[in-house]
Order: C-alpha cells, then sequence, then structure tokens
C-alpha cells in the first residue's frame, strides 16, 4: 500500500485519527512535525526561530519527500504542509491524500482546549480565535482542495467516537482504495 497522507487545518484531528488507524492496521504511523523534531533534536518553534519560516520549510519538505516512498505508512502532514513548494503534487504522486473536514466549531473547540501548546495561538482570545481559523482554512483550500479523497472529522472527543471513526475511515479510505486499485 502506498502511504496515507492525511491533511488538514491543525485541530481537524490528523495526529488522533492517524495513530488510531494505524494501530488497527499495525502499520507505521508518522506525525511529520515530531519526526522532524526527532531528526533535528529541537522542536519546531526552535527550528522557526533559528533557521526562519523558510528554513522550516525547506525541512518539512525534505522530510516530505523521505517519509513519502515509506510503504503501508500512515503520515499526518502539518497544516501548513500542503501550501509550499510542489509538497501537494508530490503527496498525490506518492499516495493517497486525504483531507480531514472538521467543523469551524470543533476546530474552535479542540483548538481552544489546547491554544497554551501553540505559540500562534496562546494569545488570542475567542473572536480573534474564531476569525484565525477561520482565515487560515480560507487560504489553505486551494491546497487542501486537492486532496484525492475527503472525510469528515469532527467525531474524535471520545474513544468511543475515535474508534467508530477510525473504522469508518479504514472502511471508506482504505479499503475502498484497495478494491479500486486492484480493478
Amino acid at each position: 500500500m502506498k502511504p496515507i497522507f492525511l491533511l488538514g487545518f491543525m485541530g481537524c484531528g490528523k495526529s488522533t485519527l492517524g495513530r488510531n488507524v494505524a494501530a488497527i492496521m499495525h502499520i507505521p504511523f508518522i506525525d511529520l512535525d515530531i519526526f522532524i523534531e526527532q531528526r533535528f533534536h529541537r522542536n519546531v518553534r526552535e527550528i522557526f526561530a533559528e533557521r526562519g519560516e523558510d528554513g522550516f520549510r525547506q525541512i518539512e519538505r525534505n522530510v516530505l519527500h523521505e517519509v513519502g516512498d515509506f510503504e503501508d505508512t500512515i503520515i499526518a502532514c502539518g497544516g501548513g504542509t500542503p501550501c509550499f513548494f510542489d509538497n501537494m503534487d508530490f503527496m498525490n504522486s506518492h499516495g493517497t491524500t486525504v483531507f480531514l473536514v472538521g467543523s469551524e466549531e470543533r476546530i474552535f473547540s479542540r483548538l481552544k482546549r489546547g491554544k497554551h501548546k501553540r505559540p500562534l495561538l496562546a494569545n488570542l482570545n475567542d473572536d480573534e480565535l474564531r476569525l484565525y481559523i477561520r482565515q487560515k482554512i480560507e487560504e489553505r483550500m486551494p491546497f487542501y482542495g486537492k486532496a484525492q479523497r475527503r472525510f469528515g472529522s469532527d467525531r474524535l472527543d471520545s474513544e468511543v467516537q475515535v474508534g467508530e471513526t477510525a473504522s469508518r475511515f479504514i472502511n471508506e479510505i482504505i479499503l475502498n482504495n484497495t478494491i479500486h486499485s486492484e480493478q
């Protein structure tokens, strides 16, 4: 199986869903940001501070091209990954791209709970956070819209929901994809 690239805005559930689908299927899961952090022995914030966004995006592209050749892997990309260089074309040609579509309200709720962990969001009030989400998703839609598949990711807020959503993902995206590629 070629890799499956999970795309979407922060808080849409790429890591949660990807980790669970990979566990059920007994295949590797790669969170691109964590992979980069482990490779460079510093967190994304530190890499941004040292190399700027351009430097980080170049690293991200190089690592994406490396893991994009892996087989039987679920890869959760950073929210901005599809928006730079040839990343979207590369992912579409090397695997299956899936845009995880979360409602603005669900994304807001998740990001509000964890905004202290995200430096870009930490100082935003609720109205500013909603505006930020709306504007960024709109900016990124031309890239997210190039994904081969779309999958609703609102139901990831309890263990039961995660399990049900992971099973639905396997049936709709992975098994359906395998059936189509064999025909």
